[in-house]
């Protein structure tokens, strides 16, 4: 395999597609032959499509969930939520330091920021300890102006029209 230049990415913003965009360059890698790590911070739904479909990939595509649902929710403490997510931290922090992947997502990782269950100081460090052959993918809305000056690229994904506004609820398929 050609020596790869790693880059950080960020998918950001108040539309959907943050987490599909970063699953896209996700399969467009493995069909190059990447070996690819997905940690999920928030998502707890292990009935997901792209959960399900991605065990099936094992083991040239990893995915895990920390997570323990919407925060929003309480179904869980914050203490509860705290602990989930540095699990998640740790796991990043040891599967980008193997040097075992090539692609690395952090789906979600902003929202933790902003909920406060990450400190945006240990996610500067581990985005800066990544190395230089990895691409790092960050996704979840309000990127802090930090990660934005850290990342190679940064996409914003806004709304324009949602079918939510009419009532109509997430899709199998198309949404999960």
């Amino acid at each position: 395999m050609e020596k790869i230049q790693g880059l950080t990415v960020i998918f950001t913003g108040n539309g959907k597609g943050k987490t599909s965009s970063a699953l896209g360059v996700v399969f467009r890698a493995l069909g190059h032959g990447f070996k690819c790590k997905i940690i999920q911070f928030i998502k707890a739904n292990k009935e997901t499509g792209e959960y399900k479909f991605l065990q099936k990939l094992s083991p040239e595509v990893e995915i895990i969930q920390f997570g323990l649902g919407f925060t929003w929710l309480k179904d869980h403490t914050k203490e509860e939520h705290l602990n989930a997510v540095a699990e998640g931290l740790k796991s990043a922090k040891a599967d980008l330091a193997s040097g075992k992947y090539q692609l690395v997502v952090l789906d979600e990782i902003l929202y933790a920021i902003r909920d406060k269950l990450l400190s945006l100081e240990d996610v500067v460090a581990l985005v800066k300890s990544r190395p230089p052959e990895t691409h790092l993918i960050l996704t979840g809305r309000d990127a802090p102006k930090e990660l934005v000056e850290l990342a190679d690229m940064v996409t914003s994904m806004e709304p324009i029209k949602h079918p939510m506004a009419r009532g109509i609820p997430a899709q199998k398929g198309l949404d999960y």
